[in-house]
C-alpha cells in the first residue's frame, strides 16, 4: 500500500517516512488494530501513512473552526509540550503543559479551571485525567493515538508516532497550515511559513529556554535559601558535623555509664547479703543459750 501511494498528500512520502511518524510500539489496542499496515521484524507495529494523512487533514478543518483560546492542548511530555507551544504561537491555542490536575474541567471553584470548546490531547494514555473530564463535560476530544493507545472519550484519533521529537513537530506543523488554509489566511501551501524547518528551529528555541528557565531556578535556591537568613551550605555542613561529633560524645558517655551501674549494683548486693546471714546466726545462737539456760535452771529446781 505505501509504494503505490498517490502523490495527494499533505507532505511528500519522504518526509513522513524520515520522521519516523508512522513507527508505533511493540504493544497494540483492539482499537489501533485498523490503523495498522503491518508488523516489522523487529516487532514494532507499522501505522498507515495513508490513514494519517486524512485524519491529519480533516483534524486541520476541524480546528479551522475555533477561535482563538477556545482550543486547549493538553501535552505531557517533553517532546509534545514543546511542539505544542510552536503550534500555540501560530494559531492561539491555550497549552497545558506537564501533568494535569484533576478537576480542572470539572471544578468551577479552581482558579485554573478552563473551559475549552475543543480538547486537544498528545497521549491519550498519559493524560487519561484530561480524556476523562472531557467526556463527563461533553467536550469534543482529538488525540495522537499510537499503537498502545485506547480510542475511548477520543472523537476523533490521529494514528501516529506520539513520542518521537520530528513526529511531534511535523504533526503540529502540518496541522497549523490546515487552519491558517481553513481560515483563509494563505490560499495555497506554499505561502505558509514557517516551513518545517523553521518550525523545528522555534522548537529548538523553546526547549533551549525552558532548559535556561530550570538552571535559574535551581541556582536561584541557594541564594534565595541566603537571603531569608539561613546559613550558607559550608557553614551548615561545618555546624552539622560539630554536632554530630558532640552528639556523638554525649552518647559515648551515656553509653559508659549503663554500663557502670550494673557492676556497683553487684559490688553492693554482696555485701547486704552477709550482714544479714551473721545477724540471723547471732539471734539464733542467743535463742539456744537462753533455752539451754532455762532447761539447766528447771533441773536444778527439780533436783
Amino acid at each position: 500500500m505505501v509504494k503505490n501511494m498517490s502523490d495527494g498528500l499533505l507532505v511528500k512520502q519522504e518526509k513522513y517516512l524520515e520522521t519516523g511518524i508512522h513507527i508505533g510500539t511493540k504493544l497494540r489496542t483492539i482499537d489501533m488494530v485498523n490503523f495498522i499496515y503491518r508488523t516489522r521484524n523487529d516487532g514494532l507495529y507499522v501505522l498507515d501513512l495513508r490513514q494519517i494523512d486524512e485524519r491529519i487533514r480533516l483534524a486541520g478543518k476541524v480546528l479551522a473552526k475555533y477561535n482563538e483560546g477556545e482550543v486547549v492542548i493538553i501535552a505531557s511530555r517533553t517532546y509534545s509540550s514543546i511542539s505544542a507551544k510552536v503550534f500555540a504561537q501560530l494559531t492561539g491555542a491555550k497549552v497545558v503543559s506537564g501533568r494535569f490536575v484533576p478537576g480542572v474541567f470539572t471544578n468551577v471553584a479552581r482558579d485554573d479551571f478552563l473551559e475549552p470548546k475543543l480538547v486537544f490531547v498528545c497521549d491519550p494514555k498519559g493524560e487519561r485525567q484530561a480524556v476523562v473530564e472531557c467526556g463527563k463535560m461533553g467536550i469534543p476530544t482529538i488525540g495522537l493515538c499510537d499503537t498502545d493507545n485506547f480510542t475511548m472519550f477520543v472523537d476523533w484519533a490521529i494514528p501516529c508516532n506520539n513520542k518521537g521529537r520530528r513526529a511531534l513537530a511535523l504533526i503540529f506543523w502540518l496541522l497549523a497550515r490546515e487552519i491558517a488554509m481553513g481560515k483563509g489566511k494563505i490560499s495555497s501551501y506554499d505561502e505558509f511559513t514557517p516551513d518545517f524547518e523553521a518550525f523545528e528551529a522555534l522548537a529548538n528555541q523553546i526547549a533551549e529556554t525552558d532548559d535556561d528557565k530550570k538552571s535559574a531556578v535551581a541556582e536561584e535556591a541557594p541564594e534565595s535559601a541566603q537571603a531569608e537568613g539561613e546559613a550558607p551550605v559550608e557553614e551548615t555542613a561545618e555546624d552539622s558535623g560539630a554536632s554530630k561529633s558532640k552528639e556523638g560524645k554525649e552518647a559515648e558517655s551515656k553509653d559508659s555509664k549503663p554500663k557502670a551501674k550494673p557492676k556497683q549494683v553487684k559490688k553492693t548486693a554482696k555485701p547486704k547479703a552477709k550482714p544479714k546471714a551473721k545477724e540471723s546466726e547471732k539471734t539464733e545462737e542467743k535463742e539456744a543459750t537462753s533455752e539451754s539456760k532455762k532447761a539447766e535452771s528447771s533441773d536444778e529446781k527439780e533436783a
